[in-house]
């Protein structure tokens, strides 16, 4: 009966090793990374808000829907009185779109430094979250 490499080797991993388990308690989280972790998760959606506006003005033009809307606006208001898109050009929504994501950016970052500390000042009383890792 022979045996090659690869049937050791196949017989080695049908072998389970029992997993190891082990339960770490979290008691507290450093201020400056929850800072700077939220300001990078808060730069990143105002990336996306910026893009995602541009995209979906983008597709408005192209489809007509603004088209339409700024007919039926100039219709009820009367003939030649209201331009929709010297409200809504391209200029002032990218404008509202970086002004959304800068105010984001700012709150976002503030949240984030904000839940360290309320965390922070919980554990106290609590004694923090039960977290528990495997090796499996």
């Amino acid at each position: 009966m022979s045996t090659s490499v690869a049937d050791k080797l196949a017989k080695k991993s049908r072998k389970k090793l029992p997993a190891k388990q082990v339960r770490l308690r979290l008691v507290y989280i450093d201020f400056w990374s929850a800072v700077k972790l939220s300001f990078l998760v808060a730069v990143c959606i105002a990336v996306v808000i910026v893009v995602a506006t541009f995209l979906i003005y983008t597709i408005l033009i192209q489809t007509g829907v603004l088209g339409s809307l700024n007919s039926l606006f100039s219709d009820v208001a009367g003939s030649g009185q209201f331009d929709l898109f010297s409200m809504i050009g391209l200029p002032q929504v990218m404008s509202v779109a970086v002004i959304v994501a800068i105010l984001n950016i700012v709150v976002g970052t503030a949240l984030g430094a904000v839940a360290a500390v309320i965390y922070n000042l919980t554990v106290k009383i609590t004694g923090g979250i039960l977290i528990g890792f495997t090796n499996a």
